[in-house]
Protein backbone atom coordinates (compact mmCIF):
# COMPACT_ATOMS: atom_id res chain seq x y z
CA UNK A 1 0.00 0.00 0.00
CA UNK A 2 1.22 3.73 -1.06
CA UNK A 3 2.72 5.72 1.99
CA UNK A 4 -0.09 8.56 2.31
CA UNK A 5 0.72 12.13 2.19
CA UNK A 6 -1.02 15.50 3.40
CA UNK A 7 -0.02 18.83 1.87
CA UNK A 8 -1.15 21.68 3.81
CA UNK A 9 -0.80 24.60 1.29
CA UNK A 10 -2.98 27.30 0.98
CA UNK A 11 -1.13 28.29 -2.53
CA UNK A 12 -2.82 26.16 -5.12
CA UNK A 13 -0.45 26.13 -7.79
CA UNK A 14 2.33 25.01 -5.55
CA UNK A 15 0.15 22.59 -3.35
CA UNK A 16 -1.27 20.74 -6.76
CA UNK A 17 2.57 20.54 -7.76
CA UNK A 18 4.14 19.19 -4.83
CA UNK A 19 0.87 16.73 -4.94
CA UNK A 20 1.80 15.48 -8.59
CA UNK A 21 5.40 15.10 -7.58
CA UNK A 22 4.91 12.76 -4.89
CA UNK A 23 2.25 10.72 -7.18
CA UNK A 24 4.87 9.99 -9.42
CA UNK A 25 7.02 8.47 -6.55
CA UNK A 26 4.93 6.54 -5.88
CA UNK A 27 3.07 8.33 -3.04
CA UNK A 28 -0.43 8.66 -2.58
CA UNK A 29 -0.77 12.73 -2.00
CA UNK A 30 -3.80 14.89 -0.87
CA UNK A 31 -3.56 18.83 -0.51
CA UNK A 32 -5.78 20.81 2.11
CA UNK A 33 -5.50 24.95 1.31
CA UNK A 34 -6.57 25.52 5.28
CA UNK A 35 -5.60 24.02 8.82
CA UNK A 36 -9.36 23.65 9.56
CA UNK A 37 -9.48 21.37 6.58
CA UNK A 38 -6.70 19.58 6.78
CA UNK A 39 -7.62 18.47 10.65
CA UNK A 40 -11.17 17.37 9.05
CA UNK A 41 -8.93 15.17 6.24
CA UNK A 42 -6.91 13.34 9.54
CA UNK A 43 -9.91 12.51 11.11
CA UNK A 44 -11.12 10.89 8.86
CA UNK A 45 -7.90 9.07 6.74
CA UNK A 46 -4.85 8.03 8.11
CA UNK A 47 -1.78 9.35 6.66
CA UNK A 48 2.11 8.45 7.18
CA UNK A 49 3.50 12.23 6.95
CA UNK A 50 2.22 15.93 6.44
CA UNK A 51 3.75 19.05 5.34
CA UNK A 52 2.33 22.10 6.19
CA UNK A 53 3.08 25.71 5.30
CA UNK A 54 3.59 28.57 8.28
CA UNK A 55 1.49 31.04 6.46
CA UNK A 56 -2.16 29.99 6.35
CA UNK A 57 -5.70 31.82 6.26
CA UNK A 58 -7.26 31.13 9.49
CA UNK A 59 -5.62 29.12 11.95
CA UNK A 60 -1.52 29.48 11.03
CA UNK A 61 1.12 26.08 10.83
CA UNK A 62 2.04 26.42 14.48
CA UNK A 63 -1.17 26.30 15.69
CA UNK A 64 -2.09 23.62 13.17
CA UNK A 65 1.04 21.89 14.28
CA UNK A 66 0.21 21.94 18.03
CA UNK A 67 -3.59 21.06 17.68
CA UNK A 68 -2.53 18.33 14.81
CA UNK A 69 -0.26 17.06 18.19
CA UNK A 70 -2.25 16.70 20.54
CA UNK A 71 -4.80 14.99 18.21
CA UNK A 72 -2.16 12.96 16.66
CA UNK A 73 0.64 12.23 18.50
CA UNK A 74 2.18 9.51 16.17
CA UNK A 75 1.58 12.21 13.25
CA UNK A 76 4.80 13.48 11.86
CA UNK A 77 5.11 17.07 10.33
CA UNK A 78 7.85 18.77 8.04
CA UNK A 79 6.94 22.41 8.19
CA UNK A 80 7.86 24.37 4.84
CA UNK A 81 8.49 27.93 5.71
CA UNK A 82 9.79 31.37 3.95
CA UNK A 83 13.89 31.46 3.52
CA UNK A 84 14.91 33.39 6.02
CA UNK A 85 12.41 32.79 8.66
CA UNK A 86 14.77 30.95 10.87
CA UNK A 87 12.85 31.22 14.12
CA UNK A 88 9.69 30.49 12.60
CA UNK A 89 11.87 27.20 11.85
CA UNK A 90 12.23 26.92 15.65
CA UNK A 91 9.26 27.84 16.82
CA UNK A 92 8.11 24.81 14.92
CA UNK A 93 10.39 22.52 15.67
CA UNK A 94 9.73 23.29 19.84
CA UNK A 95 6.17 22.73 18.99
CA UNK A 96 6.60 19.07 17.60
CA UNK A 97 7.97 19.54 14.08
CA UNK A 98 9.81 16.22 12.80
CA UNK A 99 11.38 18.99 10.42
CA UNK A 100 11.36 21.83 8.79
CA UNK A 101 12.33 23.43 5.04
CA UNK A 102 13.18 26.45 3.95
CA UNK A 103 10.95 27.85 0.56
CA UNK A 104 12.06 28.33 -2.42
CA UNK A 105 11.64 24.25 -1.80
CA UNK A 106 14.08 22.36 -3.91
CA UNK A 107 12.05 19.40 -4.62
CA UNK A 108 15.23 16.95 -4.00
CA UNK A 109 15.52 18.63 -0.67
CA UNK A 110 12.52 17.88 0.43
CA UNK A 111 12.34 14.19 -1.17
CA UNK A 112 15.60 13.48 1.12
CA UNK A 113 13.05 14.81 4.19
CA UNK A 114 9.73 12.86 3.18
CA UNK A 115 12.07 9.59 2.95
CA UNK A 116 14.04 9.81 6.14
CA UNK A 117 10.65 10.95 8.05
CA UNK A 118 8.93 8.06 6.17
CA UNK A 119 11.56 5.91 7.28
CA UNK A 120 11.37 7.05 10.93
CA UNK A 121 8.10 6.55 11.25
CA UNK A 122 8.03 3.22 10.16
CA UNK A 123 10.84 2.28 12.75
CA UNK A 124 8.68 3.82 15.46
CA UNK A 125 5.61 1.77 14.25
CA UNK A 126 8.11 -1.58 14.42
CA UNK A 127 9.24 -0.63 17.77
CA UNK A 128 6.28 -0.32 19.05
CA UNK A 129 4.52 -3.52 17.80
CA UNK A 130 7.93 -5.63 19.21
CA UNK A 131 6.94 -4.21 22.58
CA UNK A 132 3.21 -4.72 22.34
CA UNK A 133 4.73 -8.24 21.19
CA UNK A 134 7.00 -8.87 23.52
CA UNK A 135 5.09 -7.44 26.47
CA UNK A 136 2.04 -10.15 25.36
CA UNK A 137 4.72 -12.80 25.40
CA UNK A 138 5.44 -12.35 28.61
CA UNK A 139 1.88 -11.88 30.45
CA UNK A 140 0.24 -14.15 32.76
CA UNK A 141 -1.72 -16.12 30.22
CA UNK A 142 2.07 -17.35 28.66
CA UNK A 143 3.24 -19.04 32.09
CA UNK A 144 1.89 -22.33 31.21
CA UNK A 145 0.56 -24.26 33.66
CA UNK A 146 -2.89 -24.86 36.22
CA UNK A 147 -1.46 -26.68 38.93
CA UNK A 148 -1.87 -25.38 42.56
CA UNK A 149 1.61 -24.39 42.80
CA UNK A 150 1.70 -22.28 39.23
CA UNK A 151 -1.40 -20.64 39.98
CA UNK A 152 -0.21 -19.54 43.31
CA UNK A 153 3.22 -18.36 42.05
CA UNK A 154 1.02 -16.29 39.34
CA UNK A 155 -0.95 -14.74 41.99
CA UNK A 156 2.45 -13.90 44.12
CA UNK A 157 3.89 -12.28 41.39
CA UNK A 158 1.08 -9.88 40.68
CA UNK A 159 0.83 -8.48 44.40
CA UNK A 160 4.90 -7.92 44.00
CA UNK A 161 4.98 -7.43 40.30
CA UNK A 162 4.87 -3.40 40.54
CA UNK A 163 6.75 -3.14 44.36
CA UNK A 164 10.42 -1.85 44.34
CA UNK A 165 11.49 -5.00 46.48
CA UNK A 166 14.19 -6.53 45.38
CA UNK A 167 13.12 -10.31 44.16
CA UNK A 168 15.18 -13.51 44.60
CA UNK A 169 14.33 -16.40 42.63
CA UNK A 170 14.93 -20.67 43.56
CA UNK A 171 14.88 -23.44 41.43
CA UNK A 172 16.36 -25.98 39.25
CA UNK A 173 17.83 -25.25 36.21
CA UNK A 174 15.23 -25.11 33.59
CA UNK A 175 12.13 -24.20 35.39
CA UNK A 176 11.93 -20.84 33.78
CA UNK A 177 13.42 -18.35 36.20
CA UNK A 178 13.90 -15.73 33.78
CA UNK A 179 10.22 -16.51 32.25
CA UNK A 180 9.03 -15.21 35.47
CA UNK A 181 11.21 -12.62 35.50
CA UNK A 182 10.35 -11.00 32.74
CA UNK A 183 6.47 -11.40 33.95
CA UNK A 184 7.15 -9.44 37.00
CA UNK A 185 9.11 -6.94 34.68
CA UNK A 186 6.53 -6.62 31.83
CA UNK A 187 3.55 -6.38 34.31
CA UNK A 188 5.17 -3.41 36.50
CA UNK A 189 5.40 0.10 36.20
CA UNK A 190 9.19 -0.43 34.98
CA UNK A 191 8.04 -2.32 31.41
CA UNK A 192 8.59 1.20 29.54
CA UNK A 193 12.14 1.06 30.42
CA UNK A 194 14.98 -1.93 29.95
CA UNK A 195 15.03 -5.32 30.82
CA UNK A 196 18.53 -6.13 31.03
CA UNK A 197 19.56 -9.84 31.85
CA UNK A 198 22.55 -10.79 32.30
CA UNK A 199 24.23 -14.01 33.46
CA UNK A 200 27.18 -14.17 35.97
CA UNK A 201 28.46 -17.18 35.42
CA UNK A 202 28.94 -16.83 31.48
CA UNK A 203 31.13 -13.75 31.81
CA UNK A 204 34.77 -13.84 33.16
CA UNK A 205 35.37 -12.22 36.02
CA UNK A 206 37.60 -9.61 34.95
CA UNK A 207 34.94 -8.24 32.17
CA UNK A 208 32.51 -8.75 33.78
CA UNK A 209 33.00 -5.34 36.21
CA UNK A 210 33.58 -3.49 33.28
CA UNK A 211 30.44 -4.91 31.79
CA UNK A 212 28.18 -3.72 34.40
CA UNK A 213 30.07 -0.58 35.92
CA UNK A 214 30.89 1.04 32.43
CA UNK A 215 34.44 2.54 32.39
CA UNK A 216 36.11 6.11 31.40
CA UNK A 217 37.96 6.79 28.15
CA UNK A 218 42.02 5.73 29.44
CA UNK A 219 40.90 3.84 32.40
CA UNK A 220 42.89 0.48 31.13
CA UNK A 221 44.69 -0.17 28.07
CA UNK A 222 42.87 -0.61 25.63
CA UNK A 223 39.49 2.28 27.08
CA UNK A 224 39.89 4.19 24.34
CA UNK A 225 36.58 5.79 24.63
CA UNK A 226 34.01 5.97 27.85
CA UNK A 227 31.27 3.66 27.72
CA UNK A 228 28.07 2.82 29.68
CA UNK A 229 27.81 -0.30 31.90
CA UNK A 230 24.45 -2.50 31.87
CA UNK A 231 23.31 -1.12 35.56
CA UNK A 232 23.29 2.18 33.75
CA UNK A 233 21.73 1.23 30.55
CA UNK A 234 18.94 -0.21 32.84
CA UNK A 235 18.17 3.34 34.60
CA UNK A 236 14.71 2.76 35.60
CA UNK A 237 14.17 -0.67 34.48
CA UNK A 238 15.06 -4.68 36.00
CA UNK A 239 18.27 -6.42 35.82
CA UNK A 240 17.87 -10.05 36.49
CA UNK A 241 21.29 -11.20 37.60
CA UNK A 242 21.23 -15.34 37.02
CA UNK A 243 23.23 -17.66 38.45
CA UNK A 244 24.29 -14.73 41.14
CA UNK A 245 25.87 -17.62 43.92
CA UNK A 246 28.75 -17.63 41.22
CA UNK A 247 29.36 -14.08 41.28
CA UNK A 248 32.73 -13.27 42.56
CA UNK A 249 33.41 -11.86 45.73
CA UNK A 250 34.75 -8.73 45.61
CA UNK A 251 31.79 -7.80 42.72
CA UNK A 252 29.44 -9.38 45.43
CA UNK A 253 30.68 -6.29 47.28
CA UNK A 254 30.42 -3.60 44.43
CA UNK A 255 26.43 -4.78 43.79
CA UNK A 256 25.73 -4.41 47.60
CA UNK A 257 26.76 -0.64 47.46
CA UNK A 258 24.69 0.07 44.51
CA UNK A 259 21.63 -1.62 46.17
CA UNK A 260 22.93 0.32 49.33
CA UNK A 261 23.20 3.70 47.62
CA UNK A 262 21.68 3.42 43.86
CA UNK A 263 24.91 4.65 42.80
CA UNK A 264 27.55 3.17 40.35
CA UNK A 265 30.86 4.34 39.59
CA UNK A 266 32.90 3.79 36.14
CA UNK A 267 35.84 2.09 36.08
CA UNK A 268 38.45 5.27 36.37
CA UNK A 269 35.84 7.88 36.95
CA UNK A 270 36.32 9.93 40.01
CA UNK A 271 32.17 10.55 40.19
CA UNK A 272 29.34 8.50 40.55
CA UNK A 273 25.74 8.24 39.12
CA UNK A 274 22.51 7.87 40.48
CA UNK A 275 20.77 4.83 39.34
CA UNK A 276 17.08 3.25 39.86
CA UNK A 277 17.23 -0.67 39.14
CA UNK A 278 15.42 -3.09 40.15
CA UNK A 279 16.85 -6.07 41.04
CA UNK A 280 15.86 -9.68 40.83
CA UNK A 281 18.58 -12.30 41.07
CA UNK A 282 18.16 -16.31 40.55
CA UNK A 283 19.95 -19.28 41.39
CA UNK A 284 19.98 -23.29 40.67
CA UNK A 285 22.07 -23.72 44.23
CA UNK A 286 21.23 -24.42 47.80
CA UNK A 287 21.37 -20.53 48.89
CA UNK A 288 21.48 -20.63 52.49
CA UNK A 289 24.59 -23.37 52.21
CA UNK A 290 26.34 -21.31 50.04
CA UNK A 291 25.86 -18.18 52.73
CA UNK A 292 27.18 -21.16 55.17
CA UNK A 293 30.11 -21.68 53.44
CA UNK A 294 31.02 -18.14 52.93
CA UNK A 295 31.23 -18.02 48.58
CA UNK A 296 27.71 -15.49 49.01
CA UNK A 297 27.66 -12.52 51.23
CA UNK A 298 25.13 -12.81 54.04
CA UNK A 299 24.63 -9.28 53.79
CA UNK A 300 23.95 -9.51 49.89
CA UNK A 301 21.80 -12.33 50.36
CA UNK A 302 19.73 -10.58 52.61
CA UNK A 303 19.35 -7.38 50.40
CA UNK A 304 18.22 -9.58 47.64
CA UNK A 305 15.81 -11.85 49.48
CA UNK A 306 12.98 -9.01 50.09
CA UNK A 307 10.88 -11.30 48.12
CA UNK A 308 11.28 -15.25 47.16
CA UNK A 309 9.74 -16.97 44.65
CA UNK A 310 10.70 -21.11 44.37
CA UNK A 311 10.23 -22.79 41.57
CA UNK A 312 8.67 -25.98 41.57
CA UNK A 313 10.19 -28.87 39.23
CA UNK A 314 8.64 -30.26 36.77
CA UNK A 315 8.16 -33.31 38.21
CA UNK A 316 6.57 -31.38 41.17
CA UNK A 317 3.87 -30.45 38.89
CA UNK A 318 2.85 -33.29 36.46
CA UNK A 319 -0.44 -31.84 35.95
CA UNK A 320 1.08 -29.42 33.78
CA UNK A 321 2.95 -31.44 31.94
CA UNK A 322 0.34 -31.91 29.02
CA UNK A 323 -0.62 -28.38 28.70
CA UNK A 324 3.26 -27.78 28.18
CA UNK A 325 3.61 -30.12 25.84
CA UNK A 326 0.51 -29.44 23.67
CA UNK A 327 2.02 -25.48 23.91
CA UNK A 328 5.21 -26.50 22.34
CA UNK A 329 3.67 -28.72 20.08
CA UNK A 330 1.92 -26.03 18.48
CA UNK A 331 4.69 -23.93 18.55
CA UNK A 332 6.93 -25.92 16.60
CA UNK A 333 3.99 -27.17 14.31
CA UNK A 334 3.69 -23.69 13.23
CA UNK A 335 7.02 -22.76 12.73
CA UNK A 336 8.05 -25.45 10.91
CA UNK A 337 4.37 -25.68 8.64
CA UNK A 338 2.88 -28.73 9.66
CA UNK A 339 -0.60 -29.53 11.01
CA UNK A 340 -1.10 -28.80 14.77
CA UNK A 341 -0.24 -32.16 16.38
CA UNK A 342 -1.81 -34.01 18.66
CA UNK A 343 -0.21 -36.05 21.34
CA UNK A 344 -1.52 -39.72 21.51
CA UNK A 345 -2.04 -41.05 24.86
CA UNK A 346 0.81 -43.58 25.32
CA UNK A 347 3.33 -40.84 24.26
CA UNK A 348 1.09 -38.70 26.97
CA UNK A 349 1.85 -41.35 29.80
CA UNK A 350 5.67 -41.59 28.31
CA UNK A 351 5.51 -37.62 28.95
CA UNK A 352 4.16 -37.98 32.39
CA UNK A 353 6.00 -40.95 34.03
CA UNK A 354 9.47 -39.47 33.47
CA UNK A 355 11.05 -37.25 36.40
CA UNK A 356 12.34 -34.75 33.95
CA UNK A 357 15.74 -33.26 35.22
CA UNK A 358 15.56 -31.09 32.97
CA UNK A 359 12.67 -29.81 33.72
CA UNK A 360 10.04 -27.18 31.63
CA UNK A 361 13.59 -27.05 29.24
CA UNK A 362 14.07 -30.34 28.88
CA UNK A 363 10.47 -30.82 27.80
CA UNK A 364 10.37 -28.42 25.15
CA UNK A 365 13.65 -29.81 23.57
CA UNK A 366 12.17 -33.51 23.52
CA UNK A 367 9.03 -31.84 21.78
CA UNK A 368 10.73 -29.81 19.25
CA UNK A 369 12.18 -33.60 18.48
CA UNK A 370 8.93 -35.29 17.78
CA UNK A 371 7.32 -32.34 15.52
CA UNK A 372 10.54 -32.59 13.24
CA UNK A 373 10.15 -36.31 13.15
CA UNK A 374 6.37 -37.07 13.55
CA UNK A 375 4.85 -37.90 10.13
CA UNK A 376 0.92 -38.29 10.72
CA UNK A 377 -1.23 -36.20 12.58
CA UNK A 378 0.25 -36.79 15.81
CA UNK A 379 3.39 -37.04 18.29
CA UNK A 380 3.80 -41.16 19.25
CA UNK A 381 5.27 -42.73 21.55
CA UNK A 382 8.06 -44.00 18.85
CA UNK A 383 8.77 -39.84 18.22
CA UNK A 384 10.30 -39.69 21.64
CA UNK A 385 13.65 -40.25 22.76
CA UNK A 386 14.68 -43.82 24.31
CA UNK A 387 16.16 -42.27 27.60
CA UNK A 388 12.11 -41.10 27.96
CA UNK A 389 10.68 -44.95 28.15
CA UNK A 390 11.60 -46.81 31.39
CA UNK A 391 9.56 -50.35 29.89
CA UNK A 392 9.38 -51.71 25.90
CA UNK A 393 7.23 -50.02 23.38
CA UNK A 394 3.77 -49.42 24.32
CA UNK A 395 3.20 -52.03 21.22
CA UNK A 396 4.59 -54.87 23.49
CA UNK A 397 3.68 -53.91 26.96
CA UNK A 398 1.14 -55.97 28.91
CA UNK A 399 -2.71 -55.84 28.89
CA UNK A 400 -2.78 -54.06 32.47
CA UNK A 401 0.07 -51.80 31.32
CA UNK A 402 -2.60 -50.75 28.17
CA UNK A 403 -5.31 -50.26 30.48
CA UNK A 404 -3.34 -47.85 32.51
CA UNK A 405 -3.60 -45.70 29.14
CA UNK A 406 -7.53 -45.88 28.85
CA UNK A 407 -7.65 -45.08 32.50
CA UNK A 408 -5.23 -41.72 31.83
CA UNK A 409 -7.23 -40.93 28.97
CA UNK A 410 -10.41 -41.23 30.30
CA UNK A 411 -9.01 -39.37 33.30
CA UNK A 412 -8.03 -36.75 31.09
CA UNK A 413 -11.07 -36.24 29.63
CA UNK A 414 -13.36 -35.91 32.65
CA UNK A 415 -10.45 -33.62 33.64
CA UNK A 416 -10.29 -31.21 30.72
CA UNK A 417 -13.97 -31.35 29.08
CA UNK A 418 -15.27 -28.72 30.88
CA UNK A 419 -13.51 -26.23 29.68
CA UNK A 420 -12.28 -27.34 26.19
CA UNK A 421 -14.56 -27.80 23.19
CA UNK A 422 -14.89 -31.37 22.02
CA UNK A 423 -12.66 -30.58 19.16
CA UNK A 424 -9.81 -29.30 21.35
CA UNK A 425 -10.05 -31.89 23.61
CA UNK A 426 -9.67 -34.89 20.63
CA UNK A 427 -6.87 -32.92 18.88
CA UNK A 428 -4.82 -32.82 22.38
CA UNK A 429 -5.50 -36.53 22.90
CA UNK A 430 -4.81 -37.30 19.01
CA UNK A 431 -7.70 -38.46 17.96
CA UNK A 432 -11.22 -37.72 15.75
CA UNK A 433 -14.10 -35.47 17.32
CA UNK A 434 -16.19 -39.32 16.68
CA UNK A 435 -13.50 -41.68 18.65
CA UNK A 436 -13.94 -38.88 21.47
CA UNK A 437 -17.61 -39.62 21.44
CA UNK A 438 -17.13 -43.02 21.73
CA UNK A 439 -15.10 -43.16 24.09
CA UNK A 440 -17.02 -41.09 26.33
CA UNK A 441 -19.92 -43.17 25.25
CA UNK A 442 -17.94 -46.16 26.63
CA UNK A 443 -17.31 -44.73 30.39
CA UNK A 444 -20.64 -43.08 30.69
CA UNK A 445 -19.11 -39.45 30.37
CA UNK A 446 -21.85 -38.20 27.89
CA UNK A 447 -24.02 -34.96 29.02
CA UNK A 448 -27.63 -35.93 28.82
CA UNK A 449 -30.09 -33.44 27.36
Amino acid sequence: MAERLLIVEDELTLGESLKRVFERQGYAAETARTAEEALLKMEEVGFDLVLTDILLPGMNGIEFLTEARQRFPEELVIVMTAYGSMETAIAALRAGAHDYILKPIIHEELNGLVRNALRVKSLRTENLLLKKQIETQYDFTHITGESPVIMSLIEEIKKIADSKSNVLILGETGTGKELFTRAIHYNSSRREKPFIPINCSAIPDNLLESELFGYAKGAFSGAVQTKRGLFEEADGGTVFLDEIADLSFSLQAKLLRVIDDHEIRPLGSTSSRKVDIRFVAATNKDIRQAVKEGTLREDLYYRLNVVTLRLPALRERKEDILLLAQRFSNKYSQEIGKPLLGIDAPALKILVDYDWPGNVRELQNVIERAVLIAEGKTIQATHLPEGLKKAPSFLLESLDQALSIENYTKEFIQRYESSMNEQKLADLLGITRKALWEKRKKWGLLKKT
